[in-house]
């Protein structure tokens, strides 16, 4: 017999009353090829059939089930099918319904096409809606049974559906499935959680507790699923975080002038990264900077700490408090962190010592000022330390007692440093001497040291240079003026010009320069500075033309220094003599060699320059030290003895005013300046003492050893030790300078890859990981370009990457990746510009862009390629195996950094579908297992973006990966493709 349809055959069946097996062959012939069961609607036409009476009708119903059992139907048909009912009125329906999902809603799969996997996640959500629908309605089936007196039958099915619900909800499987369907139906997911509300407002008034508590488990379950992936459990059995430690050790040591915000966010970063507690993470940040401050040396570098810890950690706080999650939460955090602060009794004693005050006061106080601390909180921990100092080892010895403490000193600076920014604004032409009185407050004792340190941490100073860059400008010029105009000129310009050197030398020339602007004049200072002054790592060429001035100018200047007793004042342009000094040098060195003058005529010369004002010294000094770098070993004396009359100070009373001041900074100047030349042509020249190092960071590495050796023995010293101090970066520092960072980055990735034991692995990781922030995104691209692909790649080095220093490696290479992934849209702070960037020409000709060139890894990949269509949709087969996330969301692949991490997972791409297994195969998943675990969830733009869609399947097949949480967390669920990738890996799982 011919069958018209679905529907004639079906009652045919039924009529005939075949048995399931039976129905199935004879379906096969009604129906030979061609289109599908689920294109035909096989699984609604059965339920449509079977619930046309009060009652399910059981040969139909046996029918179906053999058709879900034999899977001649999907569980997304049979799923959408069951949700169409909606007459909740007729129980033995709604109970042969509840009875089909339990045949298969905790093994739910499809192997199918990437479509038909996205279907079964919408399939799925609309039978969790009809679940809750239906549970609805049988809790108020309940009410009106208890009311009327008959409970039983209403409370059977209200079991039934909450136990359905809860076998669905407590398959992780299931609710990735359905997180998937929510990014799919944003309506859909509103409509369960109406559904959900409605629930809970019938159910609060049930007396049975243990159907009201399995209806909140199920409620609390599905509230889960779209959070699902945020869940991550904070290192609680850990008191000691050295990454944190050594994060803000670097920042005090080295970047006092950097702004806030970089710090906060590479703050968080490791925070994020190492599941750090915030008492702890806190605790670690005041750790680290009551350390900075006991062992900074003394001088400027103390000053420098005490204004980071007093002035700019506090506003670091302040920004960390907006990341957390309420106000109040981390006020108490904060009082928590100074809780366990208060029980290190010994480090705090021993920074109260070194500051002679009482820091924890201050602190708390400065807290409490900007809001981390209420006002109770502050008075009880006050009183806990104040308590605490009776019995501290007696802080106040004679000789100190009248010494006042920095933080009070710093603190009072800091209101200081805007009055004085006020004080310049104003026109220096109508008040030149006030002017002048201000600046000579400055200049003694360590004021200036203080303000520039309190500037520098509250982010005032590059406006603090710029004023003092106006004034120089503004003094250059002298028109009709009186003697004492003339020296009050003279002395504003020497002022400025020094202050502005030891600033440059202090904090950087970054902070003095300004943002280039095409068609503003230079000013002189910055002309001069970029050109004529000595830095480190900066070589100057003594025959440069801003060395070789107009020669009327040089040769009036020269008559001037030789002829006069003393400097003329009047009318005086002392930018261009700063400018001329240089050649005027020159020729008073080779009248001098060729015995034209004669050594009593130079020192009267040496006398006439520093005399007045010691810029000119400066200038002059500057001209000598590249001067001298170009001489032979015999033809350097008579230069560097000229230097030696320059440096020390005029004994005479003709001076200007604030001359022992000014001689004080000249002298710190030029011995930062002729550091360099003196070392390398063994020569001392003893610089007016102000009894500290004015250089406590210069020169710390040992002579005549190998810079290898001194690499891996200070790492080693630091990994016994279990942090860095301040010494150990700035070795670190200046070995990166020397090596560059493909050495240095290689050398202590073989250092980590020795280590053998899990706890030194570790440690070891975040030593390093804070190590590398020296320079983290050149650090990045080397590790994740060149030094990892090598490994992976490279079959005779897999045995190093065994575990642990291979778990080791690919944690510390996702910390790295992800630091710089998350920083590199930001600025380069001040201390990694003046380092040599690699050159972005060196990825493109690595990493080529267009298929046109493919790079040496692209073919490699490419010759492993065997089977492109790894998923076999239309929109999956145009998907080639290197189609990414990134390449959808447009990211910018002329980056390097970009580049280097879209290479790195087309190798880890390649790597997983490789016939070969072995450590570099583990190391693959740790990586991944890392990505996983550091990721800030729901993140778009992480660098899994740049992961091709095609390894999602591939990474399900190491059992380690092969779980519903990790799919999604590592496939870009903001993408309609990216979820189809994920719903297909999970719904084969």
């Amino acid at each position: 017999m011919k069958v018209v349809n679905l529907k004639q055959a079906i009652l045919q069946a039924w009529k005939e009353r075949w048995s399931d097996y039976q129905w199935a062959i004879n379906m096969k012939k009604f129906f030979p090829k061609g289109a599908t069961w689920d294109i035909l609607n096989l699984a609604e036409a059965l339920l449509e059939q079977a619930m046309i009476g009060p009652s399910p009708n059981p040969l139909i119903l046996s029918y179906l089930k053999y058709a879900i059992s034999s899977q001649m139907v999907s569980y997304s048909s049979v799923l959408t099918a069951i949700s169409k009912f909606d007459d909740f009125s007729r129980d033995l329906c709604v109970q042969a319904l509840l009875d089909i999902l339990d045949m298969f809603c905790d093994r739910l799969s499809c192997h199918g096409k990437a479509e038909e996997c996205i279907g079964l996640c919408r399939a799925l959500l609309s039978a969790l809606h009809w679940l809750l629908r239906c549970t609805a309605a049988s809790a108020e089936w309940l009410r009106e049974g208890l009311e009327a007196g008959s409970p039983a039958a209403g409370e059977k099915q209200l079991a039934l559906c909450l136990q359905r619900l809860e076998k669905i909800l407590s398959s992780t499987k299931n609710r990735a499935l359905l997180h998937i369907a929510k990014l799919e139906e944003a309506s859909s997911w509103t409509a369960i959680e109406h559904s959900l509300l409605k629930l809970g407002e019938i159910l609060a008034n049930l007396s049975n507790p243990q159907l009201r508590s399995q209806a909140e488990q199920c409620g609390a379950l599905i509230r889960s699923i779209p959070t699902m992936l945020s869940v991550h459990s904070e290192q609680l059995h850990r008191t000691g975080f050295p990454t944190v430690h050594a994060v803000v050790l670097l920042e005090g040591t080295m970047n006092l002038t950097g702004e806030t915000q970089p710090l906060v966010e590479q703050l968080m970063m490791v925070k994020r990264m190492q599941h750090i507690p915030t008492p702890l993470f806190v605790l670690e940040i005041w750790k680290a900077c009551f350390v900075g401050l006991i062992e900074s040396p003394e001088g400027t570098e103390e000053l420098k700490w005490t204004a980071f810890t007093f002035l700019k950690i506090p506003q670091v706080l302040v920004k960390l408090k907006k990341y957390s999650h309420g106000d109040k939460d981390f006020t108490e955090d904060v009082n928590c962190a100074f809780e366990f602060l208060l029980k290190l009794t010994p480090l705090l004693d021993k920074a109260d010592q070194r500051c002679n005050c009482d820091c924890t006061d201050f602190l708390l106080q400065e807290c409490s000022k900007q809001g981390l601390l209420s006002e109770a909180c502050k008075d009880n921990l006050m009183a806990k330390r104040a308590a605490d100092r009776e019995h501290a080892p007696q802080l106040k010895s004679g000789e100190n007692a009248n010494i006042q403490p920095n933080p009070g000193l710093i603190l009072r600076a800091e209101p200081t440093v805007t009055n004085i920014l006020k004080t310049m604004d104003a026109d220096h032409s109508k008040s030149p001497e006030g002017l002048l009185g201000v600046l000579g407050h400055m200049l003694s004792g360590k004021s200036l040291d203080l303000l520039l340190a309190a500037a520098a941490a509250t982010g005032k100073l590059k406006s603090f240079a710029r004023k003092f860059i106006n004034l120089n400008e503004f003094t250059t010029h002298g028109s009709e003026e009186s003697t004492k105009a003339a020296s009050v000129r003279a002395l504003l310009f020497d002022i400025s010009f020094l202050m502005l050197c030891h600033v440059a030398q202090t904090y950087g020339s970054e902070v003095i320069l300004s943002e280039s602007s095409t068609g503003v004049e230079v000013p002189f200072f910055e002309t001069w500075m970029q050109t004529c002054m000595p830095e480190e790592g900066k070589i100057l060429n003594p025959d440069h033309p801003c060395f070789r001035p107009d020669s009327t100018k040089v040769e009036s200047l020269v008559a001037l220094l030789n002829n006069s007793s003393e400097m003329k004042l009047v009318q005086m342009k002392w930018h261009e003599a700063c400018l001329s000094i240089s050649a005027a040098i020159l020729e008073i060195l080779n009248a001098w060699e060729n015995g034209v003058l004669a050594f009593e005529s130079i020192q009267k010369i040496t006398d006439n320059i520093k005399g007045k004002v010691c810029s000119l010294a400066v200038c002059a000094v500057a001209w000598l030290v590249a001067h001298v770098r170009m001489l032979g070993l015999d033809e350097r004396e008579k230069s560097l003895q000229m230097i030696r009359q320059l440096a020390g100070p005029l004994y005479s009373e003709n001076t200007l005013q604030f001359y022992n001041e000014r001689v004080v900074i000249m002298s710190s100047i030029l011995e930062h300046m002729c550091a360099d030349v003196l070392q390398q042509t063994a020569t001392q020249i003893k610089f007016l003492s102000t009894g500290v190092d004015t250089m406590p960071y210069w020169n710390l590495l040992p002579p005549k050893r190998p810079i290898k050796e001194v690499l891996t023995d200070i790492f080693a010293r630091v990994l016994e030790k279990g942090w860095v101090d301040s010494r150990s970066i700035h070795i670190f520092d200046t070995l990166l300078h020397m090596g560059g960072v493909y050495w240095f980055c290689n050398n202590l990735i073989k250092e980590l890859l020795k280590e053998t034991r899990k706890e030194h692995t570790l440690r070891a990781v975040e030593l390093l990981y804070s190590i590398f922030c020296l320079d983290m995104q050149q650090v990045t691209l080397v590790l994740l370009g060149h030094i990892l692909p090598g490994l992976l790649t490279d079959s005779s080095k897999w045995h190093s990457l065994m575990d642990p220093p291979g778990t080791a490696l690919a944690k510390l290479a996702v910390w790295c990746a992800l630091s710089s992934y998350s920083s590199h849209k930001g600025q380069a702070s001040s201390r990694q510009k003046k380092r040599h960037r690699e050159d972005i020409e060196d990825y493109i000709s690595l990493f080529p862009l267009d298929d046109m060139q493919p790079s040496k890894l692209m073919r490699l990949l490419s010759s492993n390629e065997e089977d492109t269509n790894i998923l076999s949709s239309p929109t999956d087969r145009s998907m080639s195996s290197s189609l990414s996330a990134s390449q959808l969301h447009t990211v910018n692949m002329r980056d390097p950094l970009n580049r280097v991490l879209a290479n790195l997972f087309l190798l880890i791409s390649s790597i997983l579908g490789s016939c070969t297994a072995g450590p570099h195969t583990q190391f693959v998943q740790w990586f991944m297992e890392e990505c996983v675990d550091c990721l800030e969830q729901g993140s778009r733009g992480s660098i899994l973006q740049f992961m091709p869609f095609t390894t999602v399947s591939e990474l399900v097949k190491v059992s380690a990966m092969s779980s519903p949480k990790v799919v999604l967390a590592i496939s870009d669920l903001s993408l309609p493709l990216g979820r189809q990738v994920a719903a297909k890996a999970i719904a084969a799982l």
